[in-house]
C-alpha cells in the first residue's frame, strides 16, 4: 500500500478524508430523502461539507499528493468530480487551468464571465446582480453554463461526452426527486452552500492580475510573474490562526502562502510548513473573521468590479478587499 500512496504518512489521513467526503455525501441525501426537517438540515450541511471536501481532494489530485502515479491521481479526481458536478469540464482541462495558475502566478480564467454580463442584455445582468444579492451564487451558475456551451460548440466527441454527462447527471436528479421531491430542493440549497465554502475561500486568496485562456494555453512571457509578487499576492484567509484544526475543514486550504509555496506538500502538512516558514509573521494572513464582513458587504460590487481591492497593512485590513468571482478550480473550458 505504501508504493500506491505517495507519501506514506498520509495514508490514513487521505482515506479517512476520502471515506468522509463520500459517505458524507451518500449520508446527506439519505437524510434529505427520509428524515424531518431537522434531519434535512443535517442532511444539507452533510452534502455542502462533504462536497467541498471532495473538491479538496480534487485539489490535491492535480497537485499528485495522494498516489505516487500521476494516472492514479487523476483517475481520483475524475471520479470526485463527479460528486460535486465538476465533470461538465474534463479533468485534464481542470488540471491543466489550475497548474498554470501555479506557473504563471496568474488567475487563469477559461470564461470572462464580466464580458458576457456586459455583452448580453442588461435584465439578465440585473438578474444575476439580483440573484447575487439575495446570496445565490448566480456567477458560479454562469459559468458551469458557459462550459457546457462550449464543450456543445466544439461538437464531435465533446458534444457527446457533455450531452451522456447531463443525460446521467438528470437521470440520478430525477430519481431524487420520485423517491422525496423536497429533496431536491434541500440539495440545491447544499450544492449552494457548497459553493459559498469555495468561493469564500477564493475571493480572498489572491490579488493576482486575471489571464483569460479560453484554450488553456501559457500566458505570455511578459505576463508571468515572479516568486515575490506571488507570495505578496497570496493571504492565507484561515479559519482560525488561534486553533489550527480548525483549518481542516477545508483540508487545509486556507493555508495559502504555505501551498503556494510548496505546492506539492500534502494538504496536511501544511500547517506545519506554514508555521516555519512564516512564524509570527501575520502580513499575509486574513482570519475568516476578518473577511465575513467584506464577503457580505461586496458581494454584488465584486462581481463586475475590474480589480479585487485592496488589503490595507493594518486596522480593518479586508475593508478595501472586495474579492475574486469565477476563478474557481472546479472550472474549465
Amino acid at each position: 500500500m505504501t508504493r500506491l500512496f505517495r507519501y506514506p504518512d498520509g495514508i490514513v489521513l487521505n482515506l479517512a478524508a476520502l471515506g468522509y467526503a463520500v459517505s458524507g455525501w451518500v449520508g446527506g441525501i439519505a437524510l434529505i430523502v427520509a428524515a424531518g426537517p431537522i434531519g434535512s438540515i443535517c442532511g444539507i450541511l452533510l452534502i455542502a461539507h462533504a462536497l467541498a471536501i471532495s473538491a479538496y481532494l480534487i485539489h490535491e489530485c492535480e497537485h499528485g499528493t495522494i498516489f505516487a502515479r500521476t494516472r492514479h491521481n487523476d483517475r481520483l479526481g475524475a471520479a470526485l468530480a463527479w460528486m460535486s458536478g465538476a465533470c461538465i469540464a474534463p479533468y485534464a482541462g481542470l488540471k491543466e487551468k489550475h497548474l498554470r495558475h501555479h506557473a504563471d502566478r496568474l488567475d487563469v480564467v477559461s470564461f470572462d464571465y464580466r464580458a458576457v454580463l456586459q455583452a448580453g442584455p442588461s435584465w439578465f445582468r440585473t438578474a444575476v446582480l439580483a440573484l447575487e444579492y439575495a446570496y445565490i451564487p448566480a456567477v458560479e451558475y454562469l459559468m458551469r453554463g458557459l462550459i457546457i456551451g462550449h464543450r456543445w460548440q466544439l461538437g464531435g466527441s465533446s458534444r457527446v461526452r457533455i450531452v451522456t454527462v447531463l443525460a446521467i447527471r438528470l437521470a440520478a436528479f430525477t430519481a431524487l426527486g420520485i423517491a422525496a421531491p423536497a429533496a431536491l430542493i434541500a440539495y440545491a440549497i447544499a450544492y449552494a452552500v457548497f459553493l459559498h465554502i469555495l468561493r469564500f475561500q477564493d475571493a480572498f486568496q489572491h490579488t493576482f492580475d486575471v489571464y483569460h485562456a479560453p484554450d488553456l494555453a501559457a500566458a505570455p512571457a511578459a505576463l508571468v510573474r515572479d516568486r515575490a509578487y506571488e507570495q505578496a499576492n497570496t493571504y492565507s484567509d484561515v479559519v482560525s490562526a488561534d486553533h489550527p484544526w480548525m483549518n481542516a475543514l477545508v483540508l487545509n486550504f486556507a493555508y495559502h502562502n504555505a501551498h503556494h509555496a510548496k505546492p506539492a506538500e500534502p494538504w496536511y502538512r501544511l500547517g506545519k510548513l506554514h508555521r516555519k516558514l512564516y512564524a509570527e509573521d501575520s502580513t499575509q494572513v486574513l482570519p475568516v473573521r476578518m473577511l465575513l464582513a467584506s464577503y457580505h458587504r461586496h458581494r454584488v460590487t465584486r462581481v463586475m468590479a475590474a480589480h479585487y481591492g485592496s488589503v490595507a497593512p493594518e486596522g480593518d485590513r479586508a475593508a478595501g478587499f472586495l474579492g475574486a468571482v469565477g476563478v474557481s478550480f472546479l472550472t474549465a473550458s
